[in-house]
């Protein structure tokens, strides 16, 4: 994976972790406060119904007639509230009230009269003047049944012993079922991931739209319709993989724009870095010539001049074709190409070079394949393999190129005999301008051959893979070209 790609998916990384992480956060906090929120409504609840209880206290003693009545009509009241998404059609609201001992004198539910509640923290607490509450689960183990409670004292004034003395003769408490509030929780946590959701969406389509509308607001749709027209046939199979590397292309170059990459700058720093030393030979050369020497020398010194003046030349050259090859998102020709005829092709037309050497080609292959590909930008990058198998097989070398099937796969490989990759160069043979020196001439190319068949396997929606033939140094190298082949 390019490090642009990196770039551009560690963005995307960053953008979906903060945004889980923000999700996660509200998500998580929306309980406690609605919890917050209802524990506040039951404390102002509690005070009022414990103040409408001291009313009927008689000489210490707590009357709950009034209390017993309110509650019943309340329970009896039929109504149908639409509470944003929640339906409410009864009062869920529970209340007890317990004597100075903390045993229940009243229960609304007419569940627990009788009982003693003087150990409940909020009983107890609120016999004492402090402020009670609790939650406690209706059914042992089951989370839904919990209840959460508070309880306020009820005071009896003596006025015998005068009007600024009061004595806690009782509790009221009041209770609110949490699934009753519960049902908000789940709305709100439910548009909480809506939102989100909808948002990430809206990035996606934010990034498709920039690609689409500004990058190539046309192109992709003309090259689609040329292709289209150029099909011999309907055939939906490569209309949609067609559709869908034009829709790949248009996230490419959204990336390129996002990642910030600049081609010219980019390309201008390493060729300068590159060019600098065969420049500096031709200068050294150049400034030798100036002085007399014997004819000889002079021939020498004119040659490394010319060889010199050819690499940089080779160079540039290689420079443009990979620097136009990347530009590219689509391929502008693509048609059903016949991999067995092109490798025999390619091992008939370099032999006569390789014959110089002793070198022998041949290809081994079981069945043919055909894949969709541009003809000539697969052959370059087969030829581009097959001359890097040669200038580093020996003497009187053998030279495979193999051609197999693997599932959807088409799988060409060039095996050499030469002395393989060093162990510090496997991960860097694809990086533009490297190369390692020939073992005959002692020479290193451009550098660019293996980064223009990286690219055109790219295009085809593939791979290139370059390593040792059994995995060590000395047995010779193996280059694996992959690409997706036409269904048969």
């Amino acid at each position: 994976m390019s490090k642009r790609s990196r770039i551009f998916i560690a963005l995307l990384l960053i953008y979906a972790v903060g945004m889980a992480a923000v999700l996660y956060r509200v998500v998580s906090d929306l309980d406690p406060r609605y919890r917050e929120s209802a524990e506040e409504s039951l404390v102002e609840t509690s005070q009022i119904l414990a103040a409408l209880v001291e009313q009927d206290v008689r000489d210490g003693a707590i009357d709950t007639a009034r209390l017993d009545a309110l509650f019943k009509s309340a329970y009896a009241r039929e109504f149908d509230v639409q509470i944003f998404s929640v339906t409410k059609i009864r009062v869920e609201l529970r209340a007890y009230v317990t004597d100075r001992h903390g045993t229940v004198v009243f229960d609304s539910t007419g569940l627990t009269t009788g009982q003693d509640f003087s150990q409940w923290r909020d009983v107890r607490l609120a016999l004492k003047g402090e402020y009670g509450a609790r939650t406690t689960l209706d059914l042992p183990g089951d989370p839904n049944s919990a209840v959460m409670y508070v309880a306020a004292p009820v005071h009896w004034v003596n006025t015998a012993q005068g009007a600024g003395s009061g004595e806690i003769v009782g509790t009221l408490t009041v209770g609110k079922p949490v699934q009753s509030f519960g049902q908000f929780v789940v709305a709100a946590r439910s548009r909480t991931l809506y939102a989100g959701v909808l948002s990430v969406l809206a990035v996606l389509v934010l990034g498709v739209t920039v690609s689409v509308w500004l990058v190539r607001p046309f192109g992709l749709i003309t090259d689609y319709a040329r292709y289209v027209k150029a099909q011999p046939g309907f055939y939906p199979g490569r209309l949609l993989r067609r559709a869908w590397d034009l829709l790949r292309a248009a996230f490419d170059e959204m990336r390129d724009a996002l990642a910030g990459r600049n081609y010219v700058a980019d390309y201008v720093q390493t060729l300068t870095h590159e060019v600098k030393s065969p420049l500096s030979a031709i200068r050294g050369a150049a400034e030798l010539l100036q002085e007399p020497m014997d004819e000889a020398q002079r021939q020498r010194f004119l040659t490394n001049i010319q060889r010199e003046t050819q690499r940089i030349q080779e160079m540039v050259d290689r420079m443009m074709e990979l620097t136009a090859l990347e530009t590219r998102r689509v391929l502008d020709t693509v048609e059903p190409v016949a991999l067995l005829p092109l490798l025999e092709e390619l091992a008939h037309a370099s032999q006569g070079v390789a014959a110089q050497r002793g070198i022998h080609i041949s290809v081994q292959a079981q069945s043919d394949a055909t894949v969709e590909a541009d003809p000539f930008l697969l052959r370059r990058a087969v030829s581009n393999l097959l001359d890097n198998a040669q200038d580093f097989s020996p003497e009187g070398g053998q030279i495979e190129l193999g051609l197999s099937v693997q599932g959807r796969w088409a799988q060409m490989s060039v095996r050499d005999q030469g002395p393989g990759i060093p162990g510090y160069a496997q991960d860097k043979v694809f990086e533009k301008f490297y190369s390692l020196a020939r073992p005959h001439s002692k020479k290193k190319s451009t550098g660019l051959g293996l980064s223009f068949v990286k690219e055109i396997a790219s295009l085809h929606r593939g791979r290139v893979e370059l390593g040792n033939r059994e995995e060590k140094e000395g047995s010779g190298a193996c280059a694996v070209l992959w690409l997706p082949r036409t269904p048969v």
